[in-house]
């Protein structure tokens, strides 16, 4: 067989995207999760035989070296949005691309992807963003054919953005913080396809592409987009910051997720979260971003009160 391998970190929701291009490129897909018994479904997205999904422990490195060093290309997927006991986010941010970079230089492998966040920075308030830049600094001192790929926010079918805020739509009034805060979401499938024309493209060793949506959107406008997609009028209102950061504060607490952590709130009291002029971008890759507000609308119909027939407003 002459298929490429390639080792995936990471079992999130972009992964199904990405195996599905992969494997019409010919790669076979080796997938690391911690838990390979709930992810059996990703199997259906390519050729039998073409996925093989592992069990690994972040803890130990050893049960991934192999898989490693048997591949032409390793993708690092995995990521937090708030910090638990057990997962914090310089351990999964800053040092699980680290350990793997190092495995890469001393294997064949011929290139690298980490995963990173628009809005990294070593100057951040934010220890998520800290975290996603000194991890980003790890993977490109270890390995020299690494590349790093930094998204906006990612939207797709199981997202946890139009979806949560389309479950929130229970409410007569939508408490939004950051109101004003810009982003540019982009589609799953678009940074899919960012992510395979990064491997396929030659002599990006050490580059950074940062990688947005076709628009650039305030949070407000986003979550009245959303509702008008599903047909539910509510008062969008904004949260003043000094108010969600104690709420956020106090939720932490609680054992369930918060909704808003609070160096989220640091997160949308900084820099928006937009496509600079500093980097590589979907342009340099040969990428046209689908509009987010358009796709959505083919998954957030179950939230409508008429099902998927009744028409957007």
């Amino acid at each position: 067989m002459n298929n490429k391998i390639v080792t995936i970190l990471g079992s999130g929701f972009l992964n199904k995207y990405l195996v599905r291009l992969l494997n019409k490129k010919n790669y076979r897909c080796i997938i690391s999760t911690r838990t390979p018994f709930q992810k059996g479904s990703l199997k259906t997205q390519a050729t039998p035989g073409a996925i093989e999904l592992i069990e690994w422990n972040p803890s130990n490195f050893s049960q991934l070296k192999e898989s490693i060093k048997n591949s032409d290309v390793v993708i690092n997927l995995i990521g937090i949005l708030y910090e638990t006991r057990k997962q914090k986010f310089m351990k999964i941010h800053r040092d699980i691309p680290e350990a793997v970079a190092k495995i890469c230089a001393q294997s064949d492998v011929k290139k690298f992807i980490n995963i990173s966040a628009i809005g990294a920075s070593e100057n951040s308030k934010s220890l998520y963003q800290r975290s996603k830049f000194q991890g980003e600094v790890k993977a490109l001192t270890n390995f020299k054919n690494t590349v790093i790929i930094r998204p906006s926010v990612v939207c797709g079918t199981e997202d946890n953005f139009t979806n949560l805020f389309s479950k929130l739509s229970i409410l007569p009034i939508i408490p939004v913080v950051g109101i004003n805060y810009k982003f540019q979401p982009i589609l799953v499938t678009d940074v899919a396809d960012a992510i395979v024309k990064a491997i396929e493209t030659k002599d990006n060793h050490g580059k950074i592409y940062e990688i947005g949506g076709p628009k650039v959107i305030s949070f407000g406008d986003m979550v009245k987009s959303i509702l008008r997609t599903i047909n539910k009028k509510r008062f969008v209102v904004e949260m003043p910051m000094p108010i969600a950061k104690i709420q956020s504060s106090v939720m932490s607490l609680l054992p369930i997720p918060p909704i808003l952590t609070r160096d989220q709130c640091e997160i949308l009291s900084e820099a928006d979260n937009v496509v600079s002029n500093n980097h590589l971008t979907l342009q340099d890759l040969n990428v046209k971003p689908s509009d987010v507000e358009e796709a959505m609308k083919k998954w957030l119909w179950r939230f409508r009160d008429g099902g998927q027939f009744a028409k957007a407003q």
